[in-house]
């Protein structure tokens, strides 16, 4: 059924394989291209209008992908009790926007904003998932602005706490690259951040190792 589908340009097979333990025997991960959308939507405003079939490449796959594997961990953890997942908000409900020095609007752009309830504490956290596409001089781009957002207060204003900037990466070496970007902040800064493999990132949101910084 998903092969004549593909044939027929209404769903988009993705390149990356899933399988092993808990998927059981390996398959395709497959999304509904713009034909699909147009069928579907023939009693909608569009009107059946037929959209350009899209794919994508295999970097914003993978990292789709484990941002979606990082809230389905989440969620598992909730359902067993070991952390109650207050909130999960996905780009672009994630993102923040500020005034920057010079009057100009500026944004941070999380892959994730997370709320973890454990115990009488909750955890709150930006996610960025690095597959170490990025290069470190962009990682310290990226981690200027999350200072510069904690330095106006509008998180604070809102939310009574500024959340920890949360990098989950594949590797223990690069893990200990962004840490090194990170040691290189002001040191009034670093406690912001934190840095951890993505295999950990749902015990580090519960709060087993971190918290959210006023």
């Amino acid at each position: 059924m998903m092969t004549r589908l593909t044939e027929l340009g209404l769903v988009t097979r993705f390149s990356r394989i899933i399988g092993g333990v808990r998927a059981g025997s390996s398959g395709y991960i497959y999304g509904l291209s713009g034909l699909g959308q147009a069928v579907l939507d023939t009693d909608g405003p569009l009107g059946g209008r037929r959209r350009r079939v899209w794919g994508s490449k295999p970097y914003f796959q993978d990292h789709m992908l484990a941002v979606a594997e990082l809230y389905v961990q989440l969620v598992e953890r909730h359902r067993v009790g070991q952390g109650e997942l207050l909130a999960y908000d996905a780009e672009p409900a994630a993102w923040r926007h500020f005034t920057g020095k010079h009057n100009e609007l500026v944004m941070v752009r999380p892959d994730a904003y997370v709320r973890v309830g454990r115990a009488a504490l909750e955890h709150s956290s930006f996610i960025e998932v690095d597959l170490s596409t990025e290069t470190l001089p962009t990682i310290q781009k990226k981690c200027l602005r999350y200072v510069d957002y904690w330095r106006s207060g509008v998180e604070q204003q809102w939310r009574g706490v500024f959340p920890k900037v949360v990098w989950l990466v594949e590797t223990a070496r690069r893990r200990e690259q962004i840490a090194g970007v990170v040691k290189k902040l002001a040191t009034d800064t670093q406690a912001l951040f934190d840095v951890g493999l993505l295999g950990d990132g749902p015990r580090l949101l519960g709060g087993a190792e971190q918290g959210a910084a006023a």
